[in-house]
């Protein structure tokens, strides 16, 4: 999982197909209409959604294999509990049509963050993560954003070459 402000986004992600997403990102806000925008063909999508909080409980981990998912969030803050997959028990399993499983809720998580707008999350196929979650206890509604984009696309720096 990375956690950042926007503006450090290049610090992570370069080249055509992520300077795409930025680009996108930049035409959102709080006013955009819900529904999925094609980026790149299947490669890279995006859904925007409207929602309220949940609880822990009611909430629930999952994690996909084919996607990474970039979060933003345009309006509202929302809580994002991220947890390993390898060490959560399935509860509902992986359904490729829509790439995601569901895991058992376990009683804590190693980490969680707060979302608001400015900030990006990008969770990868080993990061089971929860989002919808309640911030400071009360009930929200959050408008965000989802970007779908392949797994291959992502490089790591650190094993690029020149």
């Amino acid at each position: 999982m990375i956690v950042d402000n926007m503006e450090k986004w290049g610090t992570y992600f370069s080249g055509q197909a992520w300077n795409a997403v930025a680009d996108f990102l930049a035409t959102l806000n709080e006013n955009s209409a819900e529904g999925e925008y094609p980026i790149i063909g299947d490669l890279i999508f995006a859904r925007v959604m409207t929602y309220e909080t949940k609880s822990w409980g009611e909430a629930a981990f999952e994690a996909h294999r084919n996607y990474i998912d970039i979060q933003v969030v345009l309006s509202g803050a929302e809580g994002i509990a991220w947890h390993s997959a390898k060490e959560l028990d399935v509860i509902k399993p992986y359904h490729s049509e829509t790439d995601v499983e569901f895991y058992v809720t376990p009683k804590t998580s190693p980490a969680r963050v707060d979302v608001h707008p400015g900030i990006f999350v990008a969770l990868f196929p080993h990061d089971a993560h929860m989002p919808q979650l309640k911030v400071d206890g009360t009930p929200e509604r959050v408008k965000k954003v989802v970007v779908k984009v392949r797994k291959h696309i992502f490089v790591s720096p650190f094993l690029a070459t020149d």
